[in-house]
């Protein structure tokens, strides 16, 4: 049997007429830039998470990195993240001339861990430096959303929520209140890239904030600096959301719900079959929970005994596909060598690295491919 880490063709079979036409009503009408699409998903997302104003963009890296720069951060300024991320969330701070911090993170959630987060905000040697975090809710886990809001309060500074993977995940205030991640940040982002959880055929991001002069100030610098055709009053650049991507991306919102209830169950199924062959003694898994803080972007398990490389040779081999997420943390890269990193400084995440292992999640997944999968983990661990 053979099962994709991801397929993206089983779902477009389940729309391909709806599909179709909205693409032809996009061409037909001519209006292929910055058009009606556009503007329909950019207040969709923005009112599905909670947030005042989106802002369509070019990609998720753009989007991080227009952000950051709508934000106020300058060449010199500091920036706390995490060093478990894809390469955009920290590129986006060397673009603009700051340095990055780098917080270790939670060895549970893979989230950035908000006590080192505060360690650095209190101990680090240039404190006063330190303009904004950007916490990245990862795999489709929410960090703690009550917590960053009180340190923005509390040390005065930005929050950049890095909402990649967590379009849809909650998370559960004190008082019972339920808010969306990306509904807390001075802006947060998504990408539209295909394997996401809202995913395109294409390229795609977006950033939404509740900040009105954040919202414009994004707008001038995806317009290469421009309030006005030919004149600049900044140096921008070129970053826009593709109508026929915003036409696709409006085809699947309606179905976003259920896509995360899908890979709810699917993320539930593998948890049975784990239990059931109590592979818990070898493995760590994502914990099923009952509220969507967690939305499954990546079903990304820890081997505690055994080994991770062969694990995932013995899956190649039974045709499953797998990936790494990340083979080598951020702040171990050759380019930012120069921020002064050693091998042994953020252990967890380097941990993490020589540990994890994405199984395959996405809403079409069968549980016979579920059951196939899992065996064949047991089979490699010796079970």
């Amino acid at each position: 049997m053979k099962v994709p880490l991801f397929d993206i063709t089983r779902q477009y079979e389940t729309f391909k007429e709806e599909m179709l036409e909205a693409i032809d009503q996009v061409i037909r009408s001519g209006n292929v830039i910055q058009g009606p699409e556009v503007t329909k998903l950019e207040k969709s997302i923005a009112k599905y998470v909670g947030a005042k104003e989106g802002i369509g963009v070019a990609n998720g890296s753009d989007a991080l990195f227009i952000a950051l720069d709508a934000l106020g951060i300058k060449e010199g300024d500091s920036v706390i993240t995490t060093p478990y991320s894809f390469f955009a969330t920290v590129s986006c701070i060397t673009r603009l001339g700051a340095i990055p911090i780098f917080a270790d993170i939670d060895p549970e959630t893979f989230n950035i861990n908000l006590d080192r987060v505060e360690e650095i905000l209190n101990k680090h040697p240039k404190k006063e430096k330190i303009k904004a975090i950007i916490p990245v809710h990862l795999f489709g886990q929410t960090v703690d959303l009550e917590r960053l809001a009180s340190l923005r309060t509390q040390y005065g500074i930005k929050i950049l929520e890095d909402c990649a993977q967590s379009i849809g995940s909650c998370w559960i205030k004190t008082d019972g209140t339920v808010i969306k991640s990306a509904s807390i940040g001075d802006a947060a982002t998504f990408s539209f890239y295909p394997t996401k959880n809202l995913g395109g055929y294409g390229d795609g991001g977006m950033i939404v904030t509740s900040n009105p002069e954040i919202a414009e100030k994004t707008r001038i610098i995806a317009k290469h600096g421009s309030t006005k055709k030919y004149f600049h009053e900044i140096v921008g650049i070129n970053s826009r959301l593709d109508e026929l991507q915003a036409a696709i991306l409006n085809v699947k919102f309606k179905r976003l719900d259920n896509y995360i209830e899908k890979r709810k169950t699917i993320a539930y199924k593998y948890a049975e079959l784990i239990n059931k062959h109590n592979l818990e003694e070898v493995i760590e898994y994502p914990k099923p929970k009952t509220d969507n803080t967690h939305v499954y972007h990546q079903y990304v398990i820890r081997i505690k005994k055994g080994n991770r490389d062969n694990l995932r040779e013995h899956l190649t081999e039974k045709g499953i596909g797998t990936s790494i997420y990340y083979p080598k943390p951020l702040h171990l890269q050759p380019c930012f060598e120069y921020l002064g990193y050693k091998e042994g400084t953020l252990p967890i995440a380097e941990k993490a690295c020589h540990e994890t292992l994405a199984l395959p999640i996405f809403p079409e997944l069968e549980d016979k491919e579920i059951e196939y999968i899992v065996e064949e983990v047991k089979q490699a661990l010796g079970f």
